[in-house]
């Protein structure tokens, strides 16, 4: 996360009204594989733009059935026309609300789950002895779990905090810094709070409630944990989990759009061929809302790990840099300045930093 996101900072350039960057221009400057570079820009725009926002689509659905008991082709409907109206004109709007939203529900989930974990604190070692017991027990060795455990890990870890994937980068070099490492930093930060944080809470609610094993799965599973882990007869946790979830997921399903407009503008800056994918966009959305879990999470897998290895082989090579980059920052640090990127630190390739002095 810290070395894709310096060097999405290091070589963005100047958009209309801000910066745009990401792998796709990274591989262009860095490593001047033009072939290369458009194949990632293929790879995400069919990663974020389809198969990440029908996951998120059939997240909001699954939770609105399961609280409200709303068909799924109506959510369908909603979202894809919300999605048109936004992804046409209203995207800072979005954004600003995002900016308030998004942390508040996160902080209160956060807070949610630490009142469950405190409600059965009773269970914590049971709960400790489960976890280590299947991740390591004889069984599960023998009979391979643990290899099967690890990969679900990487492809659920990397669709929820993206380090390494290559999709942050495109919005850290929107960022304005005064040196690349910033950006890399605070992007780091974000994979430690989403995977230590909330993932890890997430999967306490669930090992509390004692029902994961009813057959249950995605986002109704944590609905049900967390109405189970707080005990008596409501459905505040149905409730509360649909709010945050569309919230979550609907500002996710904008940015992944834009991950992916960004990529086809480095393809081909073209007007009509962005209107034809915010027309595609809006179908996916529909169509992720009313198919299977299964089925879009399959399609997801695919072309996430497609895209993953195509971006760690760029920031393999490119890597050098972001080191370099740490190392002025560090130096800086200790003289005591605010640091302050100037592209004649790295003289080879100051021709290919147009946004830097």
């Amino acid at each position: 996360a810290f070395v894709e996101s310096t060097l999405a900072q290091l070589f963005k350039v100047k958009g209309d009204k801000s910066f745009r960057g990401g792998p796709a221009y990274y591989i262009l400057k860095g490593l001047h594989k033009r072939w290369w570079a458009v194949t990632f820009a293929v790879l995400i725009t069919l990663t974020f733009g389809f198969a990440f926002n029908s996951v998120q689509s059939n997240t909001i659905s699954d939770a609105l059935n399961a609280s409200f008991a709303i068909p799924r082709e109506a959510t369908a409907g909603v979202l894809c026309l919300l999605t048109l109206a936004i992804i046409c004109g209203g995207v800072q709007r979005i954004s600003r609300v995002s900016e308030i939203v998004v942390p508040v529900m996160a902080i209160a989930y956060i807070v949610l789950a630490l009142v469950i974990i405190a409600m059965n604190i009773g269970r914590f070692p049971e709960i400790m002895m489960l976890i280590v017991s299947n991740a390591f027990g004889a069984d599960e060795i023998l009979g391979g779990s643990v290899g099967a455990a690890m990969v679900m890990g990487i492809k659920r870890g990397l669709f929820s905090n993206e380090a390494g994937e290559g999709s942050t980068p495109n919005a850290a070099a929107t960022a304005s810094v005064s040196h690349p490492v910033k950006q890399g930093l605070i992007q780091t930060l974000g994979v430690y709070t989403d995977t230590l944080l909330v993932c890890t809470a997430t999967a306490f609610i669930i090992l509390c409630s004692g029902i994961y094993t009813g057959g249950h799965d995605g986002i109704v599973l944590t609905q049900q944990a967390i109405d189970a882990g707080l005990g008596g007869d409501h459905r505040f946790g149905s409730i509360f989990v649909s709010v945050a979830i569309f919230f979550f997921a609907f500002t996710s399903i904008i940015a992944n759009y834009y991950y992916g407009e960004t990529n086809i503008r480095f393809i081909r800056n073209s007007n009509l061929a962005v209107r034809i994918y915010r027309l595609l966009v809006a179908a996916i959305v529909y169509a992720g809302a009313v198919v299977s879990l299964d089925l879009v999470w399959g399609f997801a897998d695919i072309t996430m790990a497609l895209m993953t290895l195509c971006n760690l082989a760029a920031i393999i090579m490119l890597g050098k840099y972001a080191i370099r980059l740490l190392k002025d920052y560090q130096d800086q640090k200790r003289e005591g300045k605010d640091p302050v990127y100037r592209s004649s630190t790295i003289p080879e390739i100051a021709s290919e930093t147009e946004c830097w002095e």
